[in-house]
Order: structure tokens, then C-alpha cells, then sequence
């Protein structure tokens, strides 16, 4: 596939690198020559200096022969303009980043189709989306829904008194009667891995579990985690994903939003009809305990200060927040982050990745989920018929290493896969892989 993505900032960088995994025919535009260095030196893909607003330069990209063109430059302004100059040029697909949540509402978004402009992304109310699922399911560090909840993909943290700690992959396999959930993957000192039967789990393993929704609590009762009511949060910043989170959060919980900026404090507190605005320094410890820090059930921290993030999440764990989240978006500070117990990261890089990534992949893939702190990726399949993953049970058909069926849906029912499943026409089938197996299990499907 030849794509075209105009920006090289943070989220344009990511998603280069992301796609030049995937051996796609990618040129990365940007006015900014020393950024497009920068990226070169590291990445195989083909740099333009030039601007997304400028016809020469974007046919300069061969804009005629672009499969996908994805803009996501500083200001949704250039993105929406340059999607449309592109699919008049002859880009058959094109995708905007924006920071307007209007944009999204049903009565316009045929507008937007009409100029040429195939699909928004709105990365901050995707964030906030995923806040309000994770304190939902409390006992995960972060969670994936495929087909309604009917499979689910969770990340828990092993702490020291989790049952499973010192067994193996087979032996929970026996200890639990035709079990429903499966470990499918653990990340270990910054590495991830799929296990095989023989691995032995340790305290700190990040491990992603796949289970169908009957089997949640018994994965949890595992695994050492347990369900708890959240009724008070505290959000620290009044960014876009912190209003929109307060916004979602506040119809059934007791939510205290702290902000800095004094005139902000009193837009978001107009704005916000069920949270408590304090205008006050997030970094102000008295303020933080005067406010009841200690007593909140979740303590989320979505300032634009990754550091701010993660010392304000180590403080809320000190004092005994259950659950605690921090925007990372640094990604060098991710793994940092995640190994001294914030309990789940935000990073809107890998948001905008996943669901952008979606659109590079082939028909049968009908969700993708990049997660955050690994390569790794899970991805929902829809079984064609003559599909190779069809030929005969999963134990005898080579499946690729490094990857690993995790659970199927079939007729509305799911279930978790092992050697003995046999893949049948329209089954939606969920596959974790490594980067180094992505492109080979693309061809089972």
C-alpha cells in the first residue's frame, strides 16, 4: 500500500514507524527538514520537505497513486484542508487527526464525506473513552473489547500474593475446568513474549489475558485481582481528555477536577454540570491532601507534563488510590512509569496508531488494538472462506511463532481456542502477534 502522511511530529513519527513495520510504501511530508532527518536516520521510509497545503508539493508525493493519505500536522485546520486537496488529487483514502468534537456528530459528518475527507480521528475522546472503560473494569490495567464484550483482552499486573504466582501455563490450564480465559502473552522486564506451556509466573509479570465475559471474575480470582466500586475520583488537568473523562465520568461518580489556569478552571466549571472545578497547582501537596486525595477511590492525571503525571500518580498510590492513570506521552518513559506501579498509561500516539492502523490492514481485519508500552498488537479477523487458517486444527496448521489465537465468536457464542479448534467460514477470530509475525499471520486470514 503507498501512504502519505503529512506531519512529522510525535503522532506522525509513531504511526511511520508503526506502518514501516508492515513493509508498506510510505513518504512522510513536513515543512520541517531538520524533523525529516531525524526520522530518515532511523526509519525506512521516504521523506519530502514541503507543506500539506501546497499542491506542488503534494503531488510531488504522487498524490495520484496514494492508497491512504493521513494528515495529522499541528492543527486540525491543515488536516481537514490537505484531506481534501488530497482526494481531489487522486488519493483514493484519506484521514484527518481532529481537535473538534462537533465534527464527529452524525448531522455533519456527511459534510466531511462530501469534501473528501473519509474518516476523523479525535485521539483525546478516544483517551477519554478508554479512562471511563477502565474504571470500569477495576481490576485490569487495561482492557479490549471484541464484538460487544464478548471476548475481551485484559493486562493485570501480578502482585506478590496472586494465586497463579510459580505455576506454569499448563498447570493452570488443569487447575481450572475447560477454563474460559488464556494467558496469551506477558511482558517481563520490558520485553514481551508469548509463553508456552512450561512458563512459570512472577511477581511483576505484565500479563494479557484473553477471556470471554461468563470467565472475568475467575480470571481475576487468578490472577489476584478483585472488582471494587469506584465512587470518588480526582482528575488532575483540565486538558482535553481530562474534560472530556470528567464530562463522561461525573453522570455516576463523584469526580473533583484540579486546573491550574484560572480562566480555564472557570470555562471547564461551566462547562462540567456534575464535577467539582478547583482552580489550584496539581503539584501542591498540601492542596492535593486538602482535597481528599488520600479518600479517592481513582486518581487520574491527564496534565500535558508526562513527569507531573507520574510523580502525582507514585504520590496517589502512596496514599492508598486504588486505581491510579497517568497520560505518558513520552514514550520513552512508559516502561519507567509502568514498573513503579502507576497502575494504567494513556498515551495518545498509540491511541491515534491503533485506530489509524486499521485502515492499512486488509478487509478481514475488523479491529486493532497497538498496546501501549509494547510492539504488540491484537487484531480481530473475520474467516473468509478459503482462508489457510481453515485447514485444519490450530495445533497442525504451523500457526506463526510469536504469535497465538486467543479466543474465538461464532454464531454470537465465544470461546477460548487451543490446538483441538478448528476455524470455520465467519468466525471472528482474535489473534495476538509480535511485530516479527504480523505480516505472517495477515496470511492465514
Amino acid at each position: 500500500m503507498r501512504i502519505v502522511v503529512a506531519g512529522a511530529g510525535a503522532v506522525g513519527s509513531h504511526l511511520a514507524k508503526m506502518l514501516s513495520q508492515e513493509n508498506h510504501d510510505i513518504i512522510l511530508l513536513d515543512p520541517n527538514e531538520d524533523k525529516l532527518r531525524q526520522v530518515g536516520s532511523v526509519l525506512d521510509v521516504m521523506t519530502r520537505v514541503g507543506s500539506a497545503l501546497s499542491i506542488p508539493d503534494l503531488l510531488d508525493t504522487n498524490i495520484k497513486k496514494c492508497d491512504l493519505f493521513i494528515a495529522v500536522a499541528k492543527t486540525e485546520e491543515i488536516n481537514i484542508t490537505a484531506s481534501i486537496l488530497s482526494k481531489r488529487l487522486g488519493a483514493k483514502k484519506t484521514i484527518a487527526r481532529i481537535d473538534n468534537q462537533e465534527y464527529l456528530y452524525v448531522k455533519y459528518k456527511e459534510h466531511f464525506t462530501e469534501l473528501g475527507i473519509d474518516y476523523m480521528i479525535y485521539p483525546e475522546k478516544i483517551a477519554a473513552r478508554e479512562i471511563v472503560g477502565l474504571l470500569q473494569q477495576t481490576g485490569s490495567s487495561d482492557v479490549v473489547d471484541f464484538s460487544g464484550g464478548k471476548l475481551s483482552l485484559f493486562a493485570i499486573k501480578l502482585e506478590d500474593d496472586a494465586p497463579i504466582l510459580g505455576k506454569t501455563l499448563s498447570q493452570l490450564k488443569l487447575e481450572t475446568d475447560k477454563p474460559q480465559f488464556m494467558a496469551v502473552a506477558v511482558t517481563r522486564s520490558g520485553k514481551t513474549i508469548v509463553p508456552n506451556g512450561g512458563y512459570v509466573f512472577s511477581a511483576s509479570d505484565l500479563v494479557y489475558f484473553i477471556s470471554t465475559q461468563k470467565d472475568i471474575d475467575h480470571m481475576l480470582e487468578y490472577s489476584g485481582k478483585k472488582q471494587y466500586d469506584v465512587r470518588d475520583i480526582m482528575i488532575l488537568g483540565g486538558s482535553r481528555v481530562g474534560m472530556l473523562a470528567a464530562r463522561d465520568l461525573g453522570n455516576h461518580h463523584n469526580v473533583k477536577l484540579i486546573e491550574r489556569d484560572r480562566e480555564k478552571s472557570y470555562r471547564l466549571s461551566n462547562m462540567l454540570n456534575n464535577t467539582l472545578v478547583i482552580n489550584g497547582d496539581g503539584r501542591d501537596y498540601n492542596l492535593l491532601m486538602e482535597e481528599g486525595l488520600g479518600k479517592m477511590d481513582a486518581f487520574i492525571s491527564v496534565t500535558g507534563d508526562s513527569e507531573i503525571n507520574i510523580l502525582s500518580c507514585m504520590l496517589a498510590k502512596k496514599l492508598g488510590v486504588k486505581k491510579t492513570i497517568a497520560e505518558v506521552e513520552n514514550i520513552d518513559y512508559i516502561a519507567l512509569a509502568e514498573n513503579m506501579g502507576i497502575d494504567t498509561i494513556i498515551n495518545k500516539k498509540v491511541i491515534a496508531a491503533s485506530r489509524i492502523f486499521r485502515f492499512t490492514s486488509s478487509e478481514s481485519v475488523t479491529a486493532v488494538k497497538c498496546l501501549t508500552g509494547t510492539d504488540a498488537e491484537v487484531m480481530e479477523f473475520v474467516v473468509k472462506d478459503g482462508a489457510k487458517i481453515m485447514q485444519g486444527p490450530l495445533s497442525e496448521i504451523n500457526f506463526p511463532k510469536d504469535s497465538l489465537v486467543g479466543g474465538v465468536i461464532r454464531n454470537d457464542e465465544s470461546f477460548i481456542a487451543d490446538g483441538n479448534t478448528q476455524i470455520l467460514p465467519g468466525d471472528k477470530v482474535v489473534v495476538f502477534a509480535l511485530p516479527s509475525a504480523i505480516n505472517k499471520v495477515a496470511k492465514f486470514f
